[in-house]
Formats: structure tokens, C-alpha cells, sequence
């Protein structure tokens, strides 16, 4: 066993600390591999950190190398790196105190190949196709005549030149420009903006929302046309409200936006000519049309007229058609003029047979006084007899109050003989049973004859009211007057009365003495030619 005491042995190995070891490494590692280009697959990429800086690993079959990009640099990196995607990473290689890891600082990153990036590109396509972004049921139709055409490139390059001019000569119209980079790691984020931004204008706002967007760029290799390869930039164009035409590359270059895009055109030429169409052809077809559209309404015209005149040579004459009613007016209009003529005279002979004359109407209105006078003095009489009759039909209080007598004096010998058969008590709940009876039945007596005594008396009034409308006294007051003779009686015919005979003239406020003269009547002024006075009428004074 050593002796844990006993001195260390001496040697000649120099000493270091940890510092010094870490580093002399750096020192030597960046010295020796101070600027290189480094082949592998991206591993553990989760993405930017919150600080902007990205960290993951480079490997291949048989080492892993890790990598950091720092903030600065990632912001300039052409295309976002993605898990298992094959790189080349250029860069220099450093070691990190802390952990005793040696690492590369990345300066520069671009896809291992083109074939990495098709690889890329399909699995892309695989997604994408796989959610129906890519299905024809999502497309929609390019409308016919745009008025606001937006355009998506890049405001320097000779493509919106092309466009602008292919839109001049086929269409002129107005056209938006939402400048972007076609080229570089920022051109998808771009070109997504600025379609979500035509997407979100008012459509009759300041700025008109486009009818027809054009996302357009000239031709490149597969790493310039990248951007629009973006994912992000797919899924915008999928859901863009507007119609869009994609026009990016050649004829033989795909992208993903070619693919998701409402019309895909082979240049951007191409898609001027999608979108708008020709000016003049449409003025030449509208011109064709309306010389067709003149020329059908002549001929038209032409067989209608034809055919009118064809009909009007069948239908007969207009003094054919009229002959028959016109007859039959004129056999109407005479037999008007004699029916006419025969009613004028039977109404002319029975007006003369009625012998209309004032003695006449004198006579007529003294039978119709006669007749209220004996209808008048028929009435007292009448109603009299009738509230005779009324007064007869009601029984007479001495009358019901002996047979109320009787019927009590009955009650009360039955009930002194059912007394005899009854105990005290029963007795006097009966006796005051039979006495609320009798008591009700004198209340019901005396309601029935006071309600039977007011009916008689509302009629006898209504009587009375009737009496005094066809008295003959209501018609005094109007201003008439009775005439009577010496005994009394009323004379109703001027031909009753003699000269000189006394007569008595009744008034509605009292009587007259007046004396029968033999003179003829006054004239009445208003009167041309009065009639002959009757035999015996005279004047009265």
C-alpha cells in the first residue's frame, strides 16, 4: 500500500489550467479550420429561439457536428431550414468553453443540390394535395371583363411592363401594383401579404378591391423561384376570395402557388391575356350582333306585314260588316219615335181624365178632415175601454185580501190539527217556518201589484201620448180652426151653411162667435185664374 504521505515524484510535464487547455483548442481549431463548407443533414431543428438565434445539428452516418446561426444572420438565409432537409453550411468552426463542444458558426446555408429541394418540394406537394388544396371543386371562375386588375411582382422588373402593355392593347383598365421580392428568402412572407392584403380592400372603398389578381414573375432556377414554393404562400392563394392567376417562370416551371391558383398561365404575358379580353374583337362582335339583330327585326317586320296583309285580304269590308247593325239602328230608331209618340198621348188622355181643379182638392182635403175629426173623437172613447178592460183584468185589493184571509184562516186550522200530532219545539220551528212564508208571500203580493200598477200606468201614459198626437186639438195648434153651429155640432161641408146663419169657430186657445156671409172669396194675389166658388160657400168673418 503507498504511503499517502511520502512526496509526489518529480516531473517535467507542464502544467495547465482548465482556461488555458479550453483555450489553446480554440485558438486551434479556428486557426486550423478558420473558413469551411460542411455537408449534412439538419437534425434537431425546432425553429428560431426566442432570441432569434437558431441551434441544431449537422450529422451523416457516422458523426454529428453541431451548428448555431446567429440572429443576423438568419434574417439574410435565402430558405428556412427544415428537419432532415440535406444542406451545405459554410462557416467556421469554434469550440464552446462551457460544455467542452466544438461547434460551426454558420454564415451560410443553401440546399445540398437541387435534389434535396425537389425532395423537398414534393413531399410539399404531397401535403398540400392531400388537404384538397389542389382539388378543381376550390377553383373559381376568371370573371369575363374585370374592371380592377391587381398585380403581385416586382415594380423594377420588365414583367409588369409586359403585363401593362398586353393590358393596354387588349383591354385598358385599371390596374393596382402591390410591389414585392420575387427572389430571396423574404419573397414568400411578401407575396402572401400582399395577397391577403388585396383580399381585405373594400370593394368600393378609395382603393378598389381587385376582381382578378396576377402573381407574376420571370423565369430562374429552382432556388430563385423558392418563394414561391412557400407553404404559407400556397395556402394564401387557397384562400383568397379574389380569382388568381399564377404566372411565375416559364412554361416548364411548377411552382406550388401554379398548382393552387385559380388559372395557371405559361408567362405572365400569358395571364395579361387570361385576364382581360380583347377590346376590339368585343366591339366587332357587338357590332355583328347588333347588324344580325337589325337584319332579324326587319325580316321580322317583313313576314308580319306580309301576314297581316294576307289576313286583311280574307276579313270582309268594314260596310259589309256594318250593314246589318246599321239596319237594325235604323228600325230601332224609327219604332223609338213612334213608342214615343203613343206613350206622349196615353199620358196626355189620362192626365185630362183626372180633371185636376181647386174645387176639387178642396173637396178631397175636407173628406180627409172628416175623417181625423171621427177618428179623433173615436179615440178618448177607445182608450177608455181599453183601460177598462186593463183595470178589469187586475183583481181588487178587498178581493185579494179576502182570499189572502181565507187562505190564512186555512193554514192555520191545518196547522192547529197538525199542532195536536207535534211536540213544542217542532211546533214553534214549524209556526216560524210558516210565518217567514207568509211574510215573503205578502212582500211578493205587494211587489207584484206595485210592478203590475206602474205597466198599466206606463201604457196608460203611452195612451195618452198617442190621444194627444191625433187629437184634433194638435191640429188647431198649427193654425186650423173647427167650425160649429149654433148647437154644437162641427160642419164639415161649406154647403151645410147658409147665409147669414151664426156659427161658433173653435181655436186652440178658445171659441168664436162668427156670422156666414154669401160673398164670393178674395182673389189670391199669386193666383192668374181662380176657380168658381162652390155652390153655397162663403166667406167667414
Amino acid at each position: 500500500m503507498p504511503d499517502l504521505l511520502s512526496p509526489a515524484p518529480l516531473t517535467n510535464a507542464t502544467e495547465y489550467s482548465v482556461s488555458e487547455i479550453s483555450g489553446a483548442l480554440k485558438r486551434t481549431v479556428e486557426d486550423q479550420f478558420g473558413h469551411v463548407r460542411v455537408r449534412g443533414e439538419i437534425s434537431g431543428y425546432r425553429g428560431p429561439h426566442s432570441s432569434g438565434h437558431a441551434y441544431f445539428g449537422l450529422k451523416d452516418d457516422r458523426a454529428k457536428l453541431e451548428a448555431v446561426v446567429w440572429k443576423a444572420t438568419m434574417a439574410k438565409l435565402r430558405f428556412r431550414p427544415e428537419e432532415g432537409m440535406e444542406v451545405v453550411a459554410t462557416g467556421k468552426l469554434t469550440t464552446y468553453p462551457g460544455s467542452s463542444k466544438y461547434q460551426i458558426v454558420i454564415d451560410n446555408l443553401e440546399p445540398a443540390g437541387a435534389g434535396a429541394l425537389m425532395a423537398l418540394l414534393e413531399e410539399r406537394k404531397k401535403r398540400l394535395a392531400a388537404e384538397g388544396l389542389f382539388d378543381a371543386a376550390h377553383k373559381q371562375d376568371l370573371p369575363f371583363m374585370p374592371r380592377v386588375i391587381g398585380v403581385v411582382t416586382s415594380p423594377t422588373g420588365a414583367v409588369i411592363r409586359d403585363i401593362l402593355h398586353r393590358i393596354a392593347d387588349r383591354f385598358p383598365l385599371h390596374v393596382i401594383v402591390w410591389p414585392v421580392r420575387v427572389q430571396g428568402e423574404t419573397s414568400g412572407s411578401e407575396v402572401c401579404a400582399a395577397i391577403n392584403g388585396f383580399n381585405q380592400l373594400p370593394v368600393d372603398g378609395p382603393i378598389r378591391r381587385p376582381d382578378v389578381i396576377i402573381v407574376a414573375r420571370g423565369g430562374g432556377s429552382l432556388e430563385d423561384l423558392w418563394g414561391f414554393n412557400d407553404e404559407s404562400c400556397a395556402r394564401a392563394v387557397s384562400h383568397s376570395r379574389i380569382p388568381l392567376i399564377a404566372a411565375v417562370g416559364h412554361e416548364t416551371d411548377w411552382t406550388l402557388i401554379d398548382l393552387v391558383a385559380d388559372r395557371r398561365a405559361p408567362t405572365p404575358t400569358g395571364a395579361a391575356e387570361m385576364a382581360v379580353p380583347v377590346k376590339a374583337e368585343l366591339e366587332a362582335r357587338i357590332a355583328s350582333l347588333g347588324a344580325r339583330l337589325r337584319g332579324c327585326m326587319s325580316r321580322g317586320m317583313d313576314r308580319r306585314t306580309h301576314s297581316v296583309r294576307s289576313l286583311a285580304r280574307a276579313l270582309p269590308s268594314a260596310d259589309a260588316i256594318l250593314a246589318m247593325p246599321r239596319r237594325h239602328f235604323d228600325e230601332v230608331t224609327g219604332r223609338l219615335e213612334r213608342s214615343l209618340e203613343t206613350s206622349t198621348h196615353r199620358r196626355r188622355v189620362k192626365l185630362d181624365g183626372l180633371r185636376l181643379s181647386p174645387a176639387v182638392l178642396s173637396r178631397r182635403t175636407a173628406l180627409l178632415r172628416r175623417e181625423l175629426g171621427r177618428t179623433g173623437e173615436r179615440l178618448p172613447a177607445a182608450n177608455r175601454r181599453q183601460l177598462d178592460a186593463a183595470a178589469a183584468r187586475l183583481p181588487a185589493p178587498d178581493r185579494l185580501s179576502r182570499l189572502l184571509k181565507r187562505k190564512l184562516d186555512h193554514d192555520r186550522a191545518l196547522f192547529q190539527r197538525v199542532t195536536r200530532r207535534m211536540r213544542p219545539a217542532a211546533l214553534v220551528e214549524r209556526l216560524s217556518t210558516m210565518t217567514a212564508l207568509y211574510a215573503a208571500l205578502e212582500a211578493r203580493r205587494d211587489r207584484a201589484l206595485a210592478l203590475r200598477l206602474s205597466t198599466h200606468r206606463t201604457g196608460l201614459a203611452q195612451s195618452e201620448r198617442m190621444l194627444g198626437s191625433l187629437s184634433y186639438k194638435a191640429v188647431l195648434k198649427r193654425g186650423f180652426a173647427v167650425v160649429h153651429d149654433t148647437q154644437g155640432k162641427p160642419i164639415t161641408a161649406a154647403a151645410a151653411v147658409s147665409p147669414g146663419e151664426r156659427l161658433s169657430l173653435e181655436f186652440a186657445d178658445g171659441r168664436i162667435d162668427a156670422i156666414a156671409s154669401g160673398e164670393a172669396p178674395l182673389k189670391p194675389k199669386s193666383a192668374k185664374k181662380a176657380a168658381p166658388p162652390a155652390e153655397g160657400q162663403g166667406r167667414l168673418f
